[in-house]
């Protein structure tokens, strides 16, 4: 680690921002100093204003056109905004961060605005990509990278770098589980041989743990409601393998405090009532302890706001009481390809049926999201076929031909697929349509034509059960990562289609809307009132979502040779 500096790495101060088309600020009151050398992980509920952050700290919200700030943020001693260079960040959407065709020249983009010599570049390139774990030639096409390796991509174009301050969004959502840590050891050679600084926001904490020394909340409304070190803040230690005894037991000082967003008094972040509410909303699920005390309070306070804690998972949905029911979707012999000649994964065979989670896995690049959109009706087999049930294909309407239906999703017009198969892409803003949230889920009803009134019950429905009621009038594109997974999810739903494909359905979600989404998906998948059951699809790395939903897993695997 690096020596102690007088000069903070970064010290906010009453800092806040607001989107131009946003009345709500997305951060507020947030006021921290964090010492050069040190490795921070920020946490956070879903909108609390985390990635916001990370911008402002890299400098790069842009100016007065774009939002407005209040207080200030400095990085190594200067305005963030003039220190450009000082920091290196890799943002929550890996896709918006890959500037050039091909990855030798995408990681050493970087070092070449900074002025490194020629000479240094490229044994600076081979080493970051090494360091991540992407190994690929260098002439690979960025646009030909899976999500997960577009992720190490964009990492490997940060470490190349070599910054003061490395800022991490996110950056192992789309990770396999093996590429998690390899993902994590690699920063962590990374900030031994520079002595960086970090700051890490990641929703599952876990894997962060054994290399961050202190842990930053950010409150919803605003403000920092914790600071310390992990153990002071969640009641772990650096292993985070605590169960919930382990974390009474290791609990000792009182609660901390931390300076209320609006009343600028100390507020008691052990406080009970977040709990207690959490608790009869059935949002936090404690592990099997004996008495109430057995859990600290402050634990749970932060766990009720959203905040992935160990050894508090979230309430998972009951099980099925039915078993599934008729085939829907098929794949016989199927081989996908993004690109129509090169294909990534099969030959593939699988049923999709009303009444079962369908968890599509296997390690990055294996073709899972390639499968997905391909069952989706999105993308045509390379080989092989997909074909649709009669219960699903009955009325459908295929595209430039007026020979009748065809059980063939590909085939379809658009109109048709909104009502049959809805799908969720891994990156949401890939599908963003409309002006508004409200907009947006106005899409596909307006496009099936139905009556105004039906549009808005319909629409009031969604944004209550996603929590996106407070955002109806936002910018879809000023959300937050989480709040623009549960947009486009509930654009999905807006037409009540048969089939759900859901490509990482849980990426960005804290401990609560992870909760919720996840009961939501399982009432789908059951029926809700007088909606049928829905088969469902999930391409996905989070195990636990497939484990809450029952879910009967697919392993991809790559094409054979």
């Amino acid at each position: 680690m690096a020596a102690a500096s007088a000069t903070p790495a970064v010290e906010a101060r009453g800092w806040g921002w607001r989107y131009a088309t946003r009345h709500a600020w997305a951060v507020r009151e947030a006021t921290f100093r964090i010492g050069a050398g040190e490795r921070v992980l920020l946490l956070g509920a879903s909108g609390s204003g985390k990635s916001t952050l990370l911008q402002g700290i890299a400098g790069v919200l842009g100016g007065a056109d774009e939002g407005e700030q209040e207080g200030w943020l400095r990085v190594a001693g200067e305005p963030a905004a003039a220190a450009r260079g000082v920091s290196g960040l890799v943002l929550q959407d890996p896709d918006s961060q890959a500037v050039l065709a091909r990855v030798g020249d995408d990681v050493a983009f970087g070092c070449e605005n900074l002025g490194v010599p020629r000479e240094e570049i490229w044994p600076r390139v081979r080493h970051a990509l090494d360091a991540v774990g992407l190994d690929v030639p260098l002439d690979r096409a960025t646009g030909a990278l899976s999500g997960g390796q577009k992720q190490r991509l964009a990492l490997a174009g940060a470490v190349a770098m070599r910054p003061e301050v490395l800022l991490l969004d996110e950056p192992t959502a789309n990770l396999d589980p093996a590429g998690v840590a390899e993902v994590r050891d690699a920063v962590g050679r990374a900030l031994d041989a520079t002595g960086a600084t970090l700051v890490v926001i990641e929703h599952r904490i876990d894997v962060w743990l054994p290399l961050v020394d202190r842990v930053i909340v950010l409150a919803p409304g605003g403000g920092v409601v914790a600071d310390g070190t992990p153990r002071d803040v969640l009641g772990v230690g650096a292993s985070g393998s605590s169960t919930a005894r382990d974390l009474a037991d290791r609990t000792g000082s009182g609660a901390r405090e931390a300076v209320h967003p609006t009343e600028g008094r100390a507020l008691d972040v052990s406080a009970g009532d977040a709990v207690r509410e959490a608790a009869e909303g059935d949002v936090v699920r404690e592990a099997a302890v004996t008495g109430e005390d057995a859990v600290p309070r402050r634990a749970r306070e932060l766990a009720a706001a959203g905040v992935w804690v160990p050894g508090l998972p979230p309430a998972y949905p009951p099980p099925p009481t039915v078993p599934p029911g008729d085939v829907l979707l098929s794949a016989r012999d199927l081989v996908v390809a993004r690109v129509p000649g090169t294909p990534v994964a099969g030959p593939v065979g699988l049923d999709v049926r009303a009444g079962e989670v369908l968890g599509v896995v296997g390690p990055n690049g294996a073709g899972k999201s390639t499968l997905g959109l391909t069952l989706a009706g999105l993308l045509p087999a390379d080989s092989g076929v997909v074909e649709a049930a009669p219960a699903l294909a009955v009325g459908a309407s295929p595209r430039r031909r007026r020979d009748g239906a065809t059980p063939h999703p590909v085939t379809w017009s658009s109109r048709t697929l909104l009502t049959r198969i809805g799908a969720v892409l891994q990156d949401p803003e890939h599908q963003l349509l409309g002006r508004t949230v409200r907009d947006e889920l106005e899409v596909g009803p307006r496009a099936l034509g139905l009556p105004a009134d039906r549009i808005a019950a319909r629409v009031d429905e969604l944004l209550e059960r996603l929590r996106l009621a407070p955002l109806a009038a936002a910018n879809p594109y000023t959300l937050s990562g989480g709040e623009k997974r549960r947009l486009t999810v509930a654009a999905a739903l807006a037409t009540r289609p048969r089939v759900l494909v859901l490509d990482e359905p849980t990426f960005g979600q804290d401990a609560r809307t992870w909760a919720e989404l996840v009961a939501i998906i399982a009432r789908l998948r059951d029926g809700d009132g007088d909606d049928p059951p829905l088969a469902v699809v999930a391409v996905t790395h989070d195990a636990a979502v497939l484990e809450a939903l029952h879910a009967r897993r697919f392993a991809v695997g790559q094409v054979p040779a």
